[in-house]
């Protein structure tokens, strides 16, 4: 959980004092090293379990804070956006029943959870990215209402010019551009927490590292955003270059780090590296609130809070990141994976965990020299295509070895998952439920993403688009709350969302996104073969920058016909026939509005326009086709109509 006290002001003094704070710590951490004052032998685990709020509609609902107040619950806590929660679950060690009380005790919050959600016409749900988000829930009123998300909204879009621009490959490719940091509560995690003692922490971490990769690949679950199909993992992607303050104006031999990073190399004695690496490399966002006097405090042999590093670390945010604690008094040392999504099921959930817990036991064992057989760039690389194709692509592995991943998988790291969780006496019977799981998601290839991608394929060709990504929510929803694990999932069907009126209340819930368009300046022969070749009856026209400069329609192009003078000419551009002035719409005109605006100007179709740029397309067709719908379900209840 980010530190939540802050000051806000980090200019000149203020600054200054900041890092000073900063430093001090490091250099009473480095005291506490000296003395032997952490916490040893003992292996405590906990976790962060992030989640969504949707309405009835699968939509986001930004109730957060009203269901966290009503909640009660000490360890829910709340994230940037209105319509997500966290719990913090209990730190527990790793043995006999660990794992299935981190399990119980989910399914218990996420009960609750349900209870208290419904008070609010909302329900909650464990996914890693929410297919239902659209840009528009990401405006500064969803954002929580609390002074570090403000903050840091402040601080990084500052950093970026005012502007989140975010770019994104996968099969399909999704280009946009945004002016608040909201876009980080597209993301929803399951983070992990694994204590380590000061003197294995740099090969504990270096195989945190190594196993990032295959880990997330067994896990991807967040393959869909905003109707497009990217990476396996596309929350990788998304909070790398929205969490970023390096700036805009980088020259092209400059290598600059993002806030949000795997790393750039091994550790090789002390968790001291990555705190002095991360102020080298990084301004401190804001300053603690509390102030103490560490340096002194180790002296005297007391402990320190550290305030000013931990405000500084929450801001820098490694995908493996180090976390200073105390418990019962005595301070120690964690590293966090921040790297796997929430869902697809609390089950999967927990194999996720038993494979994470189980390899970081027992890989120290195996690979002491790990540093020695496998170049960090190769852990790197492999973290990437982890989070582009998830279980589909081969891993750079030690001693030069390349092997599928999921090969890897099943032939060496589940068997040492399993080796190491024995060895810490958890029971038999999870090792066996929660490995056997992982063991057959990957031997199927089916996680969450290949769930999500195979659904979208099985319901490509039926409804919109709205009423697509609703029935994929509401199936996430469905087979979730059974308790299955997600290669036993069927897929989505396009009727699992529900009432489809929800998905018709505005313009942007069914336009037509895939458009044909032409330029000012084309002849108008190619228009008209468009509109033949793909039975259209209107064009849109942009310019280069797709802003919306006329609309072509297949009765221009009968009156051109139907001119003497029009037609004897040898070439005519679209410029000459189009309608200079469109009337037009936004995605969030409603309904009702947009056939308002089609009778009172007698017209029969819509662009539909944001920010002056052309999104989408409705016609009098659609309508048509939501009035066939509503006259089968008149009909159908009510027979005697007809």
């Amino acid at each position: 959980m980010g530190v939540q006290e802050i000051g806000q002001s980090q200019g000149g003094e203020q600054h200054r004092a900041t890092i000073g704070h900063v430093l001090n710590d490091i250099r009473a951490l480095e005291l506490m090293l000296e003395k032997n004052m952490f916490e040893t032998g003992v292996r405590r685990i906990g976790a962060e379990q992030e989640l969504a709020l949707v309405d009835d509609t699968y939509s986001p609902a930004p109730v957060g804070p009203e269901v966290l107040d009503d909640l009660n619950e000490p360890k829910a806590t709340t994230e940037i956006g209105r319509f997500n929660l966290e719990f913090n679950l209990s730190p527990l060690e790793l043995s006999g029943s660990a794992l299935r009380s981190v399990h119980h005790e989910i399914e218990d919050l996420m009960s609750r959870a349900r209870v208290v959600s419904a008070k609010h016409n909302a329900r909650p749900v464990l996914i890693g990215m929410l297919p239902t988000l659209l840009q528009e829930h990401l405006s500064m009123e969803y954002i929580t209402p609390r002074p570090r998300y403000f903050a840091l909204n402040e601080k990084i879009t500052k950093a970026k010019g005012g502007k989140f621009d975010i770019r994104i490959k996968g099969i399909d490719e999704l280009r946009f551009t945004h002016d608040n940091i909201l876009v980080e509560a597209l993301n929803t995690s399951f983070q992990l927490h694994y204590q380590v003692s000061p003197d294995e922490f740099a090969l504990a971490f270096n195989c945190a590292q190594l196993i990032t990769a295959p880990t997330l690949a067994a896990a991807t679950n967040s393959a869909v955003l905003f109707g497009k199909r990217l990476w396996h993992e596309t929350r990788i992607a998304i909070f790398e270059q929205v969490v970023d303050t390096s700036g805009d104006e980088i020259p092209s031999q400059r290598d600059v780090l993002k806030r949000v990073r795997f790393g750039e190399q091994w550790v090789k004695d002390s968790v001291l590296e990555i705190y002095r690496d991360d102020v080298t490399r990084f301004r401190s966002l804001f300053g603690s609130d509390k102030d103490e006097d560490s340096i002194g405090m180790v002296e005297r042999g007391e402990v320190p809070k550290l305030y000013g590093l931990a405000t500084h670390n929450s801001t820098v945010y490694r995908w493996n990141r180090p976390c200073y604690g105390i418990t019962n008094g005595k301070p120690h040392l964690r590293i966090e994976n921040r790297v796997l999504p929430a869902g697809p099921s609390v089950v999967d959930e927990i194999a996720n965990s038993a494979l994470w817990f189980g390899l970081m036991i027992q890989m120290p064992k195996i690979y002491p020299d790990l540093i020695d057989r496998i170049p960090f760039e190769h852990a790197r690389a492999n973290f990437v295509a982890s989070a582009r194709y998830g279980l589909n692509f081969k891993m750079h592995w030690i001693d030069g070895a390349t092997i599928s991943v999921r090969d890897l998988l099943l032939e060496e790291l589940i068997p040492l998952a399993r080796a190491g969780l024995k060895s810490c006496s958890i029971d038999q019977s999870d090792i066996d439920l929660y490995l056997g799981i992982i063991e057959a998601r990957v031997a199927s290839g089916k996680n969450g993403a290949r769930w999500m991608l195979d659904s979208v394929a099985n319901i490509h060709d039926y409804g919109t688009r709205a009423e697509r990504l609703s029935s994929l929510t509401a199936a996430t929803m469905d087979r979730q709350e059974t308790g299955q694990p997600v290669h036993e999932w069927t897929l989505a069907d396009i009727h699992e969302s529900g009432n489809w009126k929800h998905h018709y209340g505005r313009v942007g819930q069914y336009m037509r996104t895939d458009l044909f368009t032409v330029q000012a300046d084309e002849l108008i022969d190619l228009a008209a073969s468009i509109m033949d070749w793909e039975k259209v009856r209107h064009i849109p026209v942009e310019d280069e920058k797709h802003n919306l400069v006329g609309l072509l329609s297949y009765r221009a192009i009968l009156r051109m016909v139907a001119n003497p003078k029009l037609r004897t000419q040898d070439s005519i551009a679209v410029s000459d026939i189009m309608e200079k002035d469109p009337i037009t719409a936004t995605p969030e005109t409603s309904t009702l509005e947009a056939i308002e605006l089609m009778k009172s100007h007698g017209t029969s179709c819509l662009p539909v326009i944001s920010d002056g740029k052309l999104v989408g397309l409705v016609t009098e067709h659609d309508y048509m086709k939501i009035a066939g719908q509503l006259l089968e379900d008149q009909l159908r209840n009510d027979p005697s109509d007809s």
